[in-house]
């Protein structure tokens, strides 16, 4: 197993209403699941590649509860990287090279039925995690716009943030409202829905805890 290990940024948006009932082991509240997630990788290597700076971005499909299988998902892969950096951003995302189900890519991978090829372009992101704003653009693919929640009545910015000690993705995610629109093969659109802004520390053996 090659060892590799990234800390970085992600902004996800799914189909889910703030919270997402994922995150607390239910089912999703729409009966299907739609994601749109994309991630900076500010340092990161695997094995002796470096992988600092690079983003990776990815939609997913799944006609029911994810662990039911049966997705459909497309990767998409910094255009700067070499190929090197191309291939292993691709293992890492699919979950090579990784324990079992000890990562979210690990375990997406595992319920996709449809991967459809990759593509390496050009991945805009814009990430504040603290502010809950942010911003995820591929052109012909993907438009990703993430903000704060709003109280209904006062419109004035609500926080809330997602502990999970024991999780495969992160430790600590704030929430927010997101909505996406997508084109290509995997075509999803959301508005208003969950927004998840987390900082993510991964290795070959999950969440690095510290």
């Amino acid at each position: 197993m090659t060892p590799w290990e990234i800390n970085g940024r992600e902004l996800v948006n799914c189909t889910c209403e703030y919270g997402c009932n994922c995150q607390f082991n239910a089912l999703p509240d729409k009966g299907h699941c739609h994601a749109v997630a994309g991630i900076q990788i500010d340092q990161g290597h695997y094995g002796e590649t470096e992988l600092d700076g690079l983003r990776i971005a990815a939609i997913f499909k799944w006609p029911g509860p994810i662990h039911e299988g049966h997705g459909e998902a497309i990767a998409f892969v910094d255009d700067k990287a070499d190929e090197k950096q191309r291939e292993a951003l691709l293992k890492i995302m699919t979950g090579q090279d990784t324990d079992p189900f000890a990562t979210m890519f690990a375990v997406y991978a595992s319920t996709v039925t449809k991967m459809n090829d990759p593509v390496f372009t050009k991945i805009d992101l814009d990430l504040d995690i603290d502010g809950r704003r942010g911003r995820i653009v591929v052109k012909d693919y993907i438009e990703t716009i993430g903000a704060p929640i709003r109280n209904r009545v006062t419109g004035a910015e609500s926080r809330a943030q997602i502990v999970l000690p024991d999780g495969f993705e992160y430790a600590m995610a704030e929430i927010g409202s997101a909505s996406s629109n997508t084109k290509g093969p995997v075509k999803v659109e959301m508005k208003n829905t969950y927004g998840q802004f987390a900082r993510l520390h991964l290795n070959n053996h999950g969440v690095v805890r510290t």
